[in-house]
């Protein structure tokens, strides 16, 4: 579980998200924010994220970069979630789900 000075949670976006680089762009920006987590491509044409980190950092990654995304994406809606799960160290790409 994250602790009081660490937001987690996870992100659904739908839209033209898919062939438009969105995973490679999402784990630049993680990075770029020093946040931890994974991104992948869900079979329904979505894309999933899991963010953690300082709350601004991921506060800035799903209201502000992830609403708009790389050049070619389209985002046509976010869902966030809370995550409560273990994650690993780093941001990672998993396998489509």
């Amino acid at each position: 579980m994250a602790s009081p000075s660490t937001s987690t949670v996870r992100v659904e976006i739908k839209g033209r998200v898919q062939g438009v680089f969105f995973r490679d762009w999402t784990i630049e920006n993680a990075n770029q924010l020093h946040l931890r987590g994974w991104v992948r491509n869900r079979r329904d044409g979505s894309v999933e994220a899991v963010f953690s980190g300082d709350p601004d950092a991921v506060q800035e990654m799903v209201e502000r970069r992830c609403r708009i995304g790389p050049p070619a994406a389209v985002v046509t809606g976010i869902s966030s979630f809370p995550w409560d799960e273990k994650l690993g160290e780093g941001f990672q790409r998993k396998p489509t789900f």
